[in-house]
């Protein structure tokens, strides 16, 4: 099998893996404080996978230069990315998290033409930022009744957030390309941007209803430390090295499709219209983006570390 087919099966694993962990944090957050609760999830991973890299290849590079790169990364991506929408989570319903987290990829086009001048914004992707803007306003105009409750409309808020420093997260690692054993690297990000977390959790957490054994929290993190830390992480590195980046994110049209489906099954979150338009429309707009980049990318020759075509 050659490496880009398994770049492709690891973004299908992607597509479905992190549109249920949406629900699985919801459950763990009813019961943990949430920057513990990620902190924790992400330091076991971490370490998992961390033996793991060194099992199946001894080198690694632990150079100061990567170190610093990597607990940066780490920061971006797991402090501020999963971290903060675990914590708007407590407060917030997993579809509504997962819609705004669909505009991650959006999030990542955007910010890659602002940091790198010699590309330009064309018709696709300002007809797909409209869009884009249109179905965050649906969400608003769903959710309409809840946004008294500050609480609740800084949790979208704080989501959007995270968004944004994923996508930077993953710019940001997409331009230093590990040179030994990137699966260790993935393992010094995790561990890190989790010990960060738990580090901030007192100052961030409240522990009063804090549940340490209750049955479907500790469920929830084996799920989320299999497979939304140590399988779906690596495989999203992996695909990160092998494909362009419009291809790998494709992941974040499904996860949102399949976080509503189960948080209307499981949890019994509201499902409308309103929230299957924003959905439609905020895919819609997030695909015109993507287009319109790659018709850019095209055009003016792309660099070669980061498009891989």
């Amino acid at each position: 099998m050659s490496k880009v087919t398994k770049a492709y099966l690891a973004v299908a694993f992607l597509s479905i893996a992190w549109g249920t962990t949406y629900l699985a944090i919801r459950i763990a957050v009813m019961h943990y404080p949430a920057f513990l609760f990620a902190g924790m999830r992400q330091v076991i991973g971490g370490t998992l996978l961390g033996i793991i890299a060194l099992l199946l290849n001894r080198k690694a590079d632990l150079s100061k230069e990567m170190l610093l790169h990597n607990i940066f990364v780490g920061f971006l991506l797991i402090t501020l990315g999963n971290g903060i929408v675990s914590y708007a989570e407590k407060y917030i319903p997993s579809g509504v998290a997962a819609l705004i987290c669909c505009l991650m990829p959006l999030n990542a086009v955007v910010l890659n033409l602002m940091i790198y001048k010699n590309e330009h914004m064309n018709k696709n992707i300002i007809a797909g930022l409209a869009l884009a803007i249109l179905g965050v306003v649906l969400i608003f105009r769903d959710n309409i009744a809840d946004l008294v409750n500050p609480v609740y409309f800084w949790g979208m808020i704080a989501t959007y957030f995270a968004t944004v420093s994923w996508a930077y997260g993953s710019i940001r690692n997409r331009y230093r390309e590990a040179k030994v054993n990137p699966l260790f690297n993935s393992a010094v990000q995790l561990f890190f941007g989790g010990l960060m977390l738990v580090i901030l959790s007192p100052a961030v957490d409240s522990y009063e209803n804090f549940e340490p054994f209750q049955p479907d929290a500790l469920k929830a993190m084996a799920y989320l430390v299999v497979v939304g830390s140590l399988l779906a992480y690596s495989f999203y590195m992996y695909a990160f090295k092998i494909l362009p980046v419009g291809v790998v994110t494709l992941y974040a049209y499904i996860n949102p499709l399949v976080a509503v489906v189960l948080g209307y099954f499981i949890l019994d979150e509201r499902l409308t219209w309103f929230t299957a338009l924003a959905f439609v429309t905020i895919v819609s707009g997030v695909y015109l983006v993507n287009t319109g980049y790659r018709k850019e990318k095209r055009k003016a020759v792309p660099l070669e570390k980061y498009s891989k075509t």
